[in-house]
């Protein structure tokens, strides 16, 4: 099938080329500006066939209005961000507000990093090739809408599995010289937060800047959590024609770590800590310069040109929960702590090309360009820290790994939208990643010849969508894109002496299919109903083996297994009662995922182990979430109830929880919130949350790496209220 599409999509680009210099019959005029005013959109869409220089027809997209919903937003609560997007797993892991940590059908959540995670359209995943995790974290107070698009259109932006997430910043008045936001919230654990913009218009000069500081004692005890962040974007307009954006996010949060929890400590008390001295940290400046240009009435041009500053820092008393952090009593004082610094330096240069024209008679778009990257990552790891209780990074000595991973990589993409009918289009597309990886440095207890590690990216990827759009505004789509996720940099790092890595580690690669329906049954109902399929080729695990010249037993991490996921989504909202001043609404956003391993070993005591036939580990086979909703001219009123079905830990599938908390089934849960909102005047609006009202205790994954195996709790029932201020 894969050889066939290539073909269809070659032929397609082929002919494209034959006759993209044909002429067009269509006479352009250029529209004066005008000024439109209305009420905020709430209602979430689907992005149109094309966007903002990407092609979107044939994709399941979605455009997810932030700025008008009733949620809590200080907090970054993402069951109620993402509530009618289904199937969206949320992993809290750094405590309420501080990240957003999200997948979609059955990936890996941790730091959104099976995505590509842009906001304006700028990559803040840290390290693409390194650790593609997103540290930088922008408050949602400052967020307008989130784009998201599934796998199948990949191959434009950077090949995730996830596919991408945008996060499209508040933009300044055009209409004034001078605007101003402060959004500030009070609520449950000591929660105060203020985020105040400004923005505006000034000649050919549109500006916004924003400031924000957040401050909470967490949930759990030793939980404290204190973040900044700040922005600006400069935006002028040389004429109707040429752009040019200045913009510059910066964002920080100090998280002390309350330490795992075994099951039997999450029962007698899910807000107690094992840990009073681990401090976790991101530091991340997102600069870039976005040029835009309408070369002609159907031709346009985008070069953008960013960076990834910055550094995730961490002091830490590593141990599951079994091992108390106590002070000795030889010396009188606690144990030294680990200190584990990541600087990041990642450049990102990216032309894209937008172009109209008619093939054979026929409206098409073609969109193309190319990608540079050059990112350096330094990871400092197994530094003797200090003995203190507060957030201290320096050490005693030398590091216990000093190493460098060093990537370059170009890509090449192309896409080619073609209407073959007012209602039926055809969209091909190809991409090409060309670059390497280089890994340097020292680690403690290797010599220095069995470091070094070089990773070839040669990847040729392509992919197809049609669309079929019906009477009465139906939309059908289907698609199918190959995929890949680079190794990165914990994979190929031996976490000791015993363990060795494959110096031939292949890329995760594969394929993400999907088919869908969305629209409307007259003015009661909307639906967007899905199907998807995602292989995950060449997962990493340890394999057990004997060294062949001193028979030394050791684990070799190499590419072990494969995985399927296919699933059905189902976002359904129906109008019950339509009145002059007010409405009821209700919806359900319900997914059922079924991800298993076609093949894989996994080493466990020395034995390999087959893992053929097991669950995917983190995959929920139900994850829904249902509300009514009670919307009038001034207020606004949600409940919502979650459920996420019980998931596994590990490839084992192990059912009876271990001793630290690491393995094991973890529950599924249900949450209740509720949500309201009312406009007081026209410049003030108080709006409040109360979050998990049954308070339920629950937590979401047993996490197998960072920030430590074990039980991480989430946050029990809390309540906030915000008043907002537009002037």
């Amino acid at each position: 099938m894969i050889n066939f599409l290539k073909s269809v999509i070659a032929l397609g680009f082929l002919t494209g080329s034959a006759l993209a210099q044909t002429p067009d019959s269509l006479r352009t005029t250029d529209l004066s500006e005008v000024v439109v005013e209305g009420t905020r959109p709430t209602r979430q869409l689907s992005l149109p066939d094309r966007h903002d220089g990407f092609l979107m027809a044939g994709k399941k997209s979605l455009a997810i209005p932030v700025g008008g919903m009733v949620a809590n937003l200080a907090e970054k609560v993402g069951r109620q961000v993402f509530a009618k997007v289904p199937g969206v797993f949320v992993y809290d892991l750094d405590g309420a507000g501080n990240q957003l940590n999200i997948a979609t059908r059955g990936l890996d959540p941790h730091r959104s990093w099976e995505f590509n995670v842009r906001q304006n359209g700028i990559i803040t995943n840290s390290d693409m090739y390194g650790y593609p995790a997103s540290h930088y974290s922008p408050p949602l107070e400052s967020i307008e809408r989130v784009e998201l698009v599934h796998g199948t259109g990949a191959l434009q932006y950077g090949a995730q599995f996830g596919g991408m997430v945008n996060y499209v910043s508040k933009q300044g008045d055009s209409t004034r010289r001078l605007a101003f936001e402060s959004v500030n919230t009070l609520g449950s654990f000591g929660l105060l937060s203020s985020y105040n913009a400004v923005g505006g218009r000034i000649g050919k000069l549109r500006y916004y800047a924003y400031i924000q500081r957040r401050d909470s004692e967490g949930y759990r005890r030793n939980a404290r959590s204190q973040a900044a962040a700040e922005a600006v974007s400069l935006t002028y307009d040389f004429s109707r024609k040429i752009s040019l954006r200045l913009e510059w996010g910066h964002s920080t949060y100090l998280f002390q770590q309350p330490g795992p929890l075994t099951d039997s400590l999450f029962r007698a008390d899910p807000r107690q800590a094992t840990r009073s001295r681990n401090y976790y940290q991101p530091d991340i400046h997102v600069p870039s310069l976005t040029f835009r240009w309408q070369v002609g009435p159907r031709t346009a041009l985008r070069l953008t040109s960013s960076a990834l500053l910055g550094a995730r820092s961490s002091v830490q008393v590593l141990a599951s929960a079994l091992v108390p952090d106590t002070v000795s009593r030889l010396t009188g004082q606690a144990r030294p702590r680990q200190v584990d610094v990541d600087r990041f330096r990642s450049f990102t240069n990216e032309l894209r090309l937008v172009h109209e024209y008619r093939l054979a008679g026929r409206r098409a778009v073609f969109v193309g360009g190319v990608q540079g990257m050059a990112n350096r990552l330094h990871r400092q790891q197994l530094g003797m820290g200090s003995t203190s209780s507060d957030f201290d990074l320096r050490i005693s000595g030398a590091w216990g790994r000093d190493l460098f991973f060093t990537t370059s990589n170009i890509a090449v993409f192309a896409e080619n939208l073609v209407y073959l009918s007012p209602r039926l289009s055809l969209t091909t597309g190809a991409r090409y990643e060309h670059g390497q990886t280089d890994l340097s440095g020292t680690i403690r207890y290797l010599p220095d010849h069995a470091v070094p590690n070089r990773i070839q990216h040669r990847f040729p990827l392509f992919g197809g969508t049609v669309q079929y759009r019906m009477p009465g505004g139906a939309r059908a789509y289907a698609g199918i894109s190959q995929a890949y996720r680079p190794v990165i940099f914990k994979d190929v790092i031996p976490a000791s002496a015993l363990e060795r890595v494959d110096n031939n580690l292949r890329d995760n690669s594969g394929y993400v299919a999907e088919l869908g329906l969305t629209g409307r049954l007259k003015r009661f109902l909307r639906y967007d109903v899905s199907l998807f399929h995602i292989t995950y080729r060449n997962r990493l695990g340890g394999l057990f083996q004997t060294d062949a010249t001193t028979g030394q037993p050791y684990v070799l991490r190499t590419n072990l297994g494969d995985t399927r996921t296919r699933g059905v989504e189902a976002l359904l909202e129906a109008t019950l009662l339509r009145r002059r001043a007010w409405s009821l609404s209700a919806f359900t956003s319900t997914a059922f995922i079924d991800g298993k391993y076609t093949a894989g070993t996994v080493n466990v005591s020395g034995e390999n182990r087959s893992i053929v036939g097991n669950t995917v580990e983190s995959v929920p086979q139900w994850t829904s979430r249902n509300g009514v909703e009670l919307v009038g001219k001034a207020f606004q009123v949600s409940v919502q109830y979650s459920y996420v079905s019980d998931t596994f830990a590990d490839p084992l599938n192990t059912v009876t929880p271990s001793r630290d908390g690491a393995r094991g089934r973890v529950p599924g849960y249900g949450l209740l919130d509720v949500l309201a909102s009312v406009r007081l005047t026209p410049h003030l609006s108080l709006k409040a949350s109360l979050n998990n009202a049954l308070d339920r205790s629950y937590f979401t994954k047993r996490p197998t790496f960072y920030p430590k195996p074990g039980i991480w709790p989430s946050d029990g029932r809390s309540a906030n209220v915000t008043l907002g201020i537009n002037l």
